[in-house]
């Protein structure tokens, strides 16, 4: 609808009188090669109604009257049916859209009824290859979306497309390249090159949503991509990390005005827990249980729950990433490699969780523009010799982005500085300390989250979660999707040794404190994803296929089968292969199509792993932490397979996932019923694009009040849920605007901005929750 319905009335004159081939799906504008117009090819109008190339997924589709002439598709999405819901456009053959060098795709759409709608496109070509964005779609009147497609070089990126559509710049999602009033849909996972020539498919979808959305779509087109600016990333950052070619409110213009708002801030904190909470902030006016003097869990009323250590019912609340390692972003300069120290073999700590990293001024000396990119992005870095220079630090490896090393900054860091002071070296790390606890006490949360600097753990006046890594020089396995990297070989008796190493040290920072809630070890591991078969048993897939010689998982795998198998014909009936003895099988095979029976001993060979993985983990806290809850490793929800579940709940004390989604659907967590232990949800967010950045993070709001309303809404889902414990939000301040060091995540997912400045509308909704918590979680009948 909007404008294009006078190109769409141009497109239908131009076919029928110059009978240029228009398909039903498809009507195409032939321009000369410097085209008049943007508009290239309109896929869908809907004037005809919902094509057969048109199909639903727990979605109800109706075409309707547009606010102008035309109609529009309506698409009510049925949350309350799936986990997902979606409708897809898929041509009897595939599109091909290589004659256009430099294009977008494009659409009008609005949410129609009381909330906002995030929208997943995924576009698929011939060669399977996918990618998938995302864009929030607001209740309110109709707006264009676009996905760039191809085109729009940028001179010196680093990989073969050299294109604006990759990583090149280190961001998740970069600013958009051209003025326009329209919305970009961001960069969520896949391909970032398709096979223009052969697309076969486009979707939008909703994915765990907690409520049916009902979305008008209209004129689903490709469009000419308009001039590029050649400067859309220089200079974006201005001197305090914030979006120096953006206005918006809460922007900080001066130090002056930092140091008002710290004065402001603290008059207005209250000291201490909410009312009616207890020294730990368990539910001091509910019942009284048997105190231990630490924290535990018991089921109570048909609900599990954790216990504090004076044997009040407690709820975990909090934030993750209290700490400034995660603050920092690569500068795009370098410095000589053989002057930087190297990671010890024996270190327990991931380089992206350790803090300020500094170098010597020898290998200062020797800095260079490793990418020319990334250091015009900032219209001020300090000198060396500046009193913000002790910003700087290093990043020895990264998982992803254009530099695998390199300087970095913190202009969160240095904000703190300025805005309270510095007496003596770093003294303003304890004024953030002292405004940090203070803040989480008056917000409503009961706790820190996970990757809390260990210097909050002796604050004595809220619980927080302690964490480890297991890390080391033990043999490997691989799911195939190892998207944080490799699995260890759990069966290798290093891993063992290095366990016991982190839960060693995790109990020397700890010190016995009654105010550790419990540990998380290790995170989001790739167990296996859901998809397929291959995907699902990766661990065992690829294992398989690997010399037990020299695979401590493998010999533990052939075992398991020469046990579960009389002999090896009997497991050739049953896989429908044809080995010549179990030698062969420890020696590795390509297992090929999968059986049934081969279905079920793969789901116990991954059962195994995990089992041993866990196992060993639990013996380990045990050893140096026995009064302390083991919180297991944070399944993430996109791999999370049963068996994995099922061995954790062998040995850990609460189950913990990462959930990024709006909320907990019965539909996804209905298998706790069947696993019945206490939950604990480690990560989950929701961003918006209003405050200056350029990315939402995984789930996305309209704006920040929506987002305060998605929050509570995540927060009920979560108390009302009877078998979780907890959950923290994931995290404390938004991520650097040009992407954090380790992997270019540059989300508004604080719920304090660079500046250290609190998001006023999250604060309210984080007080609200924390007002209600315990008569909603325990009171509701």
């Amino acid at each position: 609808m909007r404008l294009l319905t006078i190109n769409k009335s141009i497109s239908v004159l131009i076919c029928s009188l110059a009978l240029v081939a228009c398909d039903s799906d498809t009507k195409k504008l032939e321009t000369d090669s410097k085209p008049q117009a943007n508009l290239l090819e309109v896929l869908y109008d809907f004037e005809e109604g919902v094509k057969s190339s048109v199909k639903s997924s727990s979605a109800n589709l109706a075409i309707r009257p547009g606010p102008k002439e035309g109609n529009v598709l309506s698409v009510e999405f049925k949350a309350s049916e799936s986990s997902y819901a979606g409708v897809t456009f898929e041509p009897e053959s595939p599109w091909d859209w290589s004659q256009y060098e430099s294009f977008n795709l494009r659409m009008d759409m609005k949410s129609v009824g009381e909330h906002s709608t995030q929208i997943y496109l995924n576009v698929e070509d011939a060669d399977g290859k996918v990618f998938t964005r995302s864009v929030n779609v607001p209740v309110g009147d109709f707006k264009t979306y676009y996905a760039k497609m191809s085109g729009h070089d940028i001179e010196g990126t680093y990989d073969d497309d050299d294109t604006e559509l990759n990583f090149s710049s280190g961001l998740r999602s970069n600013p958009p390249t051209w003025e326009s009033e329209d919305e970009m849909f961001v960069w969520m996972w896949g391909t970032q090159q398709l096979n223009t020539a052969k697309i076969t498919k486009i979707s939008l979808s909703v994915k765990g949503a907690l409520f049916d959305k009902k979305v008008l779509i209209d004129d689903i087109r490709l469009e000419s991509n308009p001039p590029m600016k050649k400067d859309f990333l220089v200079g974006i950052v201005d001197r305090f990390g914030q979006n120096a070619k953006a206005d918006y409110p809460g922007k900080v213009k001066s130090e002056g005005e930092l140091i008002q708002r710290r004065k402001e801030e603290i008059a207005s904190l209250k000291e201490g827990m909410m009312s009616g909470r207890s020294k730990f902030g368990g539910w001091k006016n509910g019942p009284k249980l048997e105190s231990t003097g630490y924290f535990r869990t018991e089921k109570y009323n048909g609900k599990w729950s954790l216990v504090d250590p004076e044997g009040y019912l407690y709820f975990a609340t909090g934030l993750d990433i209290i700490r400034l390692s995660n603050t920092t972003t690569m500068t795009g300069y370098d410095y000589d490699q053989d002057l930087i120290k190297k990671r010890d073999k024996d270190e327990l700590t991931p380089e992206d969780s350790i803090g300020m990293i500094s170098v010597r001024d020898e290998a200062k000396a020797t800095r260079f523009v490793a990418s020319e990119i990334r250091a015009n992005m900032f219209k001020w870095l300090p000198d060396f010799d500046h009193e913000l220079a002790n910003h700087y630090s290093y990043r020895r490896g990264a998982h992803s982005g254009p530099l695998d090393h390199g300087e970095t900054y913190s202009f969160y860091q240095a904000n703190l500085e300025r805005k309270y002071g510095e007496e003596k070296p770093n003294s303003f790390l304890k004024d953030w300390e002292r405004v940090t606890i203070a803040r989480m006490l008056n917000w409503g949360f009961t706790s820190l989250g996970n990757w809390t600097d260990p210097q909050f753990y002796d604050n004595e006046k809220i619980p927080y979660f302690a964490n480890g890594w297991i890390i080391g020089d033990y043999k490997t396995v691989s799911s195939g999707n190892d998207f944080w990297g490799p699995l260890p070989d759990v069966f290798d008796p290093v891993f063992s040794e290095r366990a016991n190493a982190t839960a060693a040290q995790v109990a020397r920072e700890v010190q016995g404190s009654p105010w550790a809630v419990g540990v998380f070890i290790d995170n989001e591991m790739s167990f296996g994803r859901p998809e397929s078969d291959q995907l699902r048993y990766g661990i065992v897939i690829n294992t398989l296929g690997r010399d037990a010689e020299s695979v401590p998982t493998k010999r533990a795998f052939t075992r398991a089968m020469r046990e579960q198998y009389e002999n090896i014909e009997a497991l050739n009936a049953a896989w429908d292969i044809d080995l010549e003895s179990w030698e062969a099988f420890a020696a590795g095979f390509d297992p090929k199509e999968i059986t049934a029976a081969q279905r079920e001993d793969y789901s116990s060979m991954l059962e195994l792993y995990a089992s041993e993985y866990y196992r060993i983990v639990d013996q380990s806290l045990e050893e140096h932490m026995p009064n302390h809850l083991y919180l297991g490793s944070r399944l993430p929800d996109w791999g999370m397979p049963i068996e994995v579940v099922r061995s954790a709940a062998k040995y850990v004390d609460v189950v913990s996932y990462n959930a990024y989604k709006e909320g907990l659907t019965k539909i996804k967590w209905e298998f706790l019923e069947d696993i019945d232990m206490p939950s604990i949800i480690g990560e989950w967010h929701i961003g918006a694009t209003d405050r200056g950045l350029f990315h939402p993070g995984l789930i996305h709001a309209s704006s920040q009040q929506d987002r305060a309303r998605m929050y509570k809404d995540y927060m009920k889902s979560l108390i009302d849920n009877p078998y979780f414990v907890g959950g923290h939000w994931f995290q404390y301040m938004d991520s650097p605007i040009t992407g954090r060091a380790y992997d270019g995540e540059n989300y508004n997912v604080g719920f304090v901005d660079v500046t250290d400045t609190p998001y006023p509308e999250m604060v309210e909704a984080a007080k609200e929750i924390g007002e209600s918590l315990y008569q909603r979680r325990f009171d509701a009948k």
